[in-house]
């Protein structure tokens, strides 16, 4: 089966670099899900959650603005921030969170608390998306029925 070759670039690096049956990336419209041989397009990046799937093993990564880029054969992910859902400090964006729903409280037109609100909500919601397929998954053999 054909496959993608899945890059995700920030200004500080690679993130990740792999192959890939399946990615789904939040684009403006929407979530937009690519396969081999996808007609090629370039979008922007809204905040939101990357799934890379592999030979059924998903990886989930959080991505803040940027762009994404889809050949054929190819998913080229240029984001302003990325992070993978396993390196998630839940509590850091717990606080951060906490801090830009105050500073929301106080003045609701403040448009740099609101897009940090939506920031770390949607890390929190990647981390927790990780958290419980990890707990989903059987820890031994499957049993025999």
């Amino acid at each position: 089966m054909a496959k993608l070759q899945v890059e995700l670039v920030t200004a500080e690096g690679r993130v990740l670099s792999q192959e890939a049956d399946f990615v789904v990336a939040p684009g403006l419209a929407g979530e937009l899900g690519v396969l081999p041989q996808h007609i090629p397009l370039l979008t922007p990046l809204r905040t939101g959650e990357v799934l890379v799937r592999n030979d059924g093993k998903e990886e989930y990564l959080f991505v803040a603005g940027g762009f994404l880029e889809v050949l054929p054969d190819r998913v080229v992910i240029l984001a302003d921030v990325a992070e993978r859902a396993e390196e998630i400090d839940e509590a850091r964006a717990q606080e951060a969170r906490k801090r830009a729903e105050d500073a929301l409280a106080q003045d609701q037109t403040n448009a740099e608390a609101a897009a940090l609100l939506e920031r770390e909500v949607m890390r929190l919601r990647v981390a927790e998306i990780r958290r419980r397929r990890h707990r989903e998954r059987p820890s031994g053999p499957p049993s025999e029925q």
